[in-house]
């Protein structure tokens, strides 16, 4: 009697947001060099208020990260209590300094100041975050403008896997302001058809199998399973979650990676998918931001279209 033994399924492949953030950083340092031969050198000024130590983590890669390709990083430190005044008078001087293109906030501040403020209170052109309520603007509107980081480097990430994204249901697990609702909208851009997903919806899990793609950014560890997913399905994790593992604290997604896996063709890991687009796109989005400013002192117009999301 012969046994027929069916092959195990074949497993999604990793999307190697490692490999893809290196490129992109190749490509932020050749464009640095260019602008060095006209003696145009791009700055980013990073504002950290108080010692949250992951806080600390994320502000020192950003700097490792700019300093390898080329970009003048500036550290502003405050006190855990100094006023929310204080925080905006050393935003206003930033803004007037031509010599500094980007400003970032790291967030999130302590309690007392408010977030919406300080973010407002960086001039559009040199808002590296897209955070700005006129950057968020002219996003939906369709105008190319500094756009946020994650969002823009999950873009990048499915242009590599996908190729062209026209046609395709994308579905996006979560609409916060940072990812959900600007990653829709560069989804929307890029021709998908697009449903968002969130707390509210009913029953999520058939709405995510009709997706084509999956971007979750929801912050609940391993919410989205195998049974989430077509199969076949792009699978983007954007979530970073700190849960207690055997051998101390490990970090996961907000999909269940070994589920996903069995189903999904592609899949970002977590770690090593998105996080380091992020951090790519920041200085992507500070070389965009030298160019914007120095189009302006040139005699341009002061809103000038760019690619942000290629």
């Amino acid at each position: 009697m012969t046994l027929l033994i069916s092959p195990p399924p074949a497993l999604a492949r990793d999307i190697d947001g490692k490999a893809i953030s290196a490129r992109v950083l190749d490509e932020v340092r050749e464009e640095v060099l260019a602008l060095a031969e006209e003696q145009i050198y791009p700055a980013l000024a990073v504002l950290l208020v108080g010692e949250d130590p992951a806080s600390e983590v994320y502000v020192r890669n950003k700097l490792l990260r700019a300093k390898e390709v080329g970009i003048r990083s500036l550290e502003h430190r405050l006190a855990e209590n100094a006023s929310q005044n204080e925080v905006l008078e050393l935003i206003a001087q930033l803004n007037a300094d031509a010599s500094v293109n980007g400003i970032l906030v790291q967030l999130p501040l302590p309690a007392h100041i408010d977030e919406q403020a300080v973010i407002h209170a960086i001039h559009p052109i040199k808002d590296v975050d897209g955070f700005h309520r006129e950057n968020v603007g002219g996003l939906v509107q369709g105008i190319e403008v500094l756009t946020p980081c994650t969002p823009s480097g999950c873009m990048r990430l499915l242009r590599e896997t996908c190729g062209d994204l026209s046609g395709l249901h994308a579905v996006v697990i979560g609409r916060s302001n940072i990812v959900g609702k600007p990653m829709a909208t560069l989804l929307l851009q890029a021709d998908c058809s697009v449903s968002v997903v969130h707390s509210r919806s009913v029953d999520a899990p058939t709405l995510c199998r009709m997706a084509d793609i999956v971007v979750a950014a929801v912050g609940r560890p391993h919410l989205i399973d195998a049974s989430w997913l077509k199969p076949g399905a792009v699978v983007i994790d954007v979530g970073i979650n700190r849960i207690a593992g055997e051998s101390g604290p490990r970090l996961v997604g907000d999909v269940d990676y070994a589920s996903a896996r069995t189903v999904a063709s592609a899949i970002t890991p977590v770690p090593g998918g998105v996080g380091p687009m992020t951090i790519a796109y920041l200085l992507k989005n500070t070389l965009i931001a030298s160019q914007l400013q120095r189009a302006v002192q040139l005699g341009g117009p002061q809103v000038v279209s760019v690619p942000v999301s290629g």
